[in-house]
């Protein structure tokens, strides 16, 4: 070959680190011995370093074959249509910015796949096994894909993810936990997992118990309570929430004392999600004395006199001392306790009067909103439709003037305690009464899809402001949710509003052809989610 001569005979391992040192250094630098030098030199390295790889691939040994891994758990689900398969593979190879931006009329696929897989679950589908990895890979990126990818995806995507380091997130948040948690019944491995098992597998451990036997779980955890680590009774505490049931009362009692005061403050929660809890009767004394309805004015007046300390009882119940900046410390220690108080406590405290009469009472020296907040979040932590109902007051008051004058978030999550019906209702009375401009937060609460009135209120709002020559990229985030959200029959009646409106003096300049393109987007969407349904549909 070029250049080469015999080289002396040496071992194949110093022959090989004396060439990959001249490559290194340079054959003008360290010219290789046995290779011609000067301007052949380079290429003669080249060569000898071709013919040591031959040699060294050729002496290889062979070594013993690795155990075949165990197959996959079969899937018993009835496999996908050829349609829905291919609209799978076509959802999953769409990527953010593949567009290289602006999108156009094309729908967003990868926004459309959360809702093609909760369909494909509904119906009880099983994932093509050639469409796994990509399947994965999405939920490796997406976490709020994950749920609704691994039920799809069904044993086969646990059997990959022991292989594929990048695919381990599968056996943690796979449904029904770990597949590394034993059998429930096997006592002696649960209790050696619990007792030897990294804090992942115990946490999974835990979790899996809690779900089929609250109280064993509550019983494994107090086995070990006085042993474990601040930050890890915290997250294990963190697990009773499923489940919360009044046996854990004596326990979570316990944990009032604990030496961390995160663990208190969980533990205190969880007591006054308790509405039987003695903690939940202490807090409403505590608060009942705070407030109180004043009939010596022209009209009953709530009155409001906040604690003036947060004594030692207060702290261990779960009252945080310390105000934080910019907040006053009596103020911040009221919110606390009508916050932790059962709401059904106020009316016999407060005349008998129904949710609506006390939210409708005026308050006296500026307490209505401090006062309001904490009943708003009472009403979320308890679940409680019926104050929610009051606070929320009707959709058509402007928000500062509500009976509860609670904020947009607050809104939101007050209307999450109440079933779907109702909850699309409020919201499309808001968008009548108020547009779009502030309906973001409460959309976001709305089962899917909207309901009749309430897509005919999202279209209805949009067409006004089509109308009105206004920004259309204020509107983008409620445009994007009407695309996923919005039942598709839709569609037909919104073919009159893709055409490019006539621009008004005073409209934002090409304001009209991205309205058109954000109507043509939603319209094209719709159709495809039709086709979506119906590809889904088991021959």
């Amino acid at each position: 070959m070029n250049g080469i001569t015999t080289p002396p005979e040496t071992p194949d391992a110093s022959r090989w680190e004396e060439l990959v040192t001249v490559a290194l250094l340079g054959t003008d630098r360290r010219p290789a011995p046995g290779l011609a030098a000067g301007q052949e030199a380079p290429a003669a390295l080249l060569d000898a370093a071709a013919v040591e790889t031959v040699r060294r691939r050729a002496g290889l040994r062979p070594a013993p074959s690795a155990a075949r891994p165990a197959p996959a758990a079969e899937d018993p689900r009835p496999p996908l249509p050829y349609a829905a398969a291919r609209r799978l593979a076509m959802l999953l190879a769409d990527r953010p910015g593949a567009g290289g931006g602006r999108r156009g009329s094309a729908p967003d696929l990868m926004e459309l796949l959360p809702q093609w897989l909760a369909l494909a679950n509904a119906r009880g589908f099983a994932a093509p096994p050639e469409a796994l990895p990509a399947l994965l890979d999405a939920a490796r990126g997406r976490t709020d894909l994950r749920p609704a990818a691994l039920t799809f995806a069904g044993p086969r995507a646990l059997w990959l993810a022991r292989l594929n380091p990048d695919w381990r997130f599968a056996l943690r948040a796979a449904p029904g936990g770990s597949s590394d948690v034993p059998d429930l019944r096997d006592a002696d491995r649960v209790r050696r997992l619990w007792q030897e098992g990294l804090f992942a597998e115990r946490v999974a451990l835990l979790s899996a118990i809690r779900a089929q036997e609250p109280a064993a779980a509550r019983e494994l955890l107090e086995s070990t309570w006085a042993t474990e680590r601040a930050e890890d009774r915290l997250m294990f505490l963190d697990s009773l929430r499923t489940g919360l049931q009044a046996e854990d009362e004596s326990f979570l009692e316990r944990a009032l004392a604990d030496r961390s005061r995160n663990v208190r403050a969980t533990a205190a929660e969880l007591l006054s999600a308790m509405p039987g809890s003695a903690l939940a009767a202490r807090m409403a004394g505590r608060a009942g004395a705070c407030v109180a309805v004043d009939h010596t004015r022209t009209a009953p007046t709530l009155v409001v006199e906040p604690p003036h300390e947060c004594d030692a009882g207060m702290e261990r119940d779960g009252v945080v001392a310390k105000a934080p900046a910019g907040r006053g410390e009596r103020s911040w220690w009221l919110g606390q306790l009508v916050e932790a108080t059962p709401l059904g406590s106020w009316s016999p405290r407060l005349g008998g009067r129904t949710p609506e009469e006390i939210v409708a009472l005026p308050v006296a020296d500026d307490w209505r909103d401090e006062l309001h907040a904490a009943w708003s979040r009472a009403a979320v932590r308890q679940r409680d439709p019926g104050w929610s109902r009051a606070l929320l007051g009707t959709p058509s008051i402007p928000e500062a003037a509500g009976p509860g004058a609670v904020s947009l978030a607050e809104r939101a999550k007050l209307l999450a305690t109440l079933d779907a019906d109702e909850r699309s209702e409020w919201v499309a009375g808001f968008i009548a009464a108020h547009g779009l401009s502030e309906s973001f937060q409460l959309l976001g609460v709305c089962a899917v899809p909207w309901s009749p009135a309430l897509g005919r209120a999202v279209v209805d709002a949009l067409n006004i402001a089509r109308d009105a020559g206004s920004y259309p990229w204020s509107f983008s985030g409620v445009m994007g949710l009407a695309e996923r959200c919005l039942e598709p029959s839709e569609a037909a009646r919104l073919n009159a509003l893709t055409a490019t409106p006539e621009e008004a003096e005073d409209a934002s300049p090409g304001a009209g052809g991205y309205w058109s393109e954000a109507f043509q987007r939603l319209v094209t969407t719709l159709r495809l989610r039709a086709v979506m349904r119906e590809e889904l549909t088991s021959p």
